[in-house]
């Protein structure tokens, strides 16, 4: 986990100040408009280390009872890898991506597609699509 000020760059990939990129939604200062921001903002919440924000933004459904990172996993770097649906109007969508770490000083990476999906005006992660 990193501790990151407002002025550092945001570890989703967009080259924005964390906060106005996604610190502002793990502020709770606004929410995700579509679901690739989720996405990236649940990217950079697992960098930091905010299981709180992971929490919110997991659907009740599929969220698990009690969430641990492991501090040893520093999360590096994600990569877009295609998406579905998951606009500005749309209710459901995915997004594939490659989250990239380091773990034990040795690299690594996990590729899923998740599926999203909005409730009350809010993007909420739901499960691999896969």
């Amino acid at each position: 986990m990193s501790a990151l000020t407002d002025d550092s760059r945001c570890p989703c990939g967009l080259g924005e100040p964390y906060g106005v990129c996604c610190g502002r939604f793990h502020r709770g200062a606004a929410t995700a408009p579509t679901a690739e921001l989720l996405m990236r903002s649940r990217f950079s919440a697992f960098a930091v280390g905010d299981t709180a924000y992971l929490t919110k933004t997991w659907h009740p459904k599929t969220r698990p009872a009690g969430l641990a990172l492991d501090p040893g996993q520093r999360w590096t770097f994600l990569e877009i890898l295609g998406k579905t649906g998951g606009g500005l109007l749309e209710i459901e969508g995915t997004v594939e991506f490659r989250a990239h770490y380091r773990q034990d000083r040795r690299p690594g990476s996990m590729h899923e597609n998740s599926r999203f999906v909005r409730i009350d005006g809010q993007w909420i992660y739901v499960a691999s699509a896969d």
